[in-house]
């Protein structure tokens, strides 16, 4: 069995559902608010390793390189 990659949750009820795939996830949160009016959320699993250290270097979390120590990677360096 494939592993989960995200979970929906709604803290207004009962719901948690886990999917192999992203998209169906989205569509889930979509279909539930849509339905019910709550705001559910949803957790991600684990990305293959590639995208995580593509997001780390990316600075993907929203920090500046400066506050990632300003050391310059191939996902940041800027191309003249």
């Amino acid at each position: 069995m494939t592993a989960p990659r995200a979970t929906v949750t709604c803290p207004d009820c009962d719901l948690e559902e886990t999917f192999t795939k992203l998209r169906d996830a989205r569509l889930a949160v979509d279909r539930h608010q849509r339905e019910t009016g709550h705001d559910p959320t949803w957790r991600l699993g684990r990305l293959d390793p590639g995208v995580e250290r593509a997001g780390d270097a990316a600075t993907a979390c929203g920090r500046t390189r400066e506050d990632c120590g300003g050391a310059l990677t191939p996902f940041t360096e800027r191309r003249e």
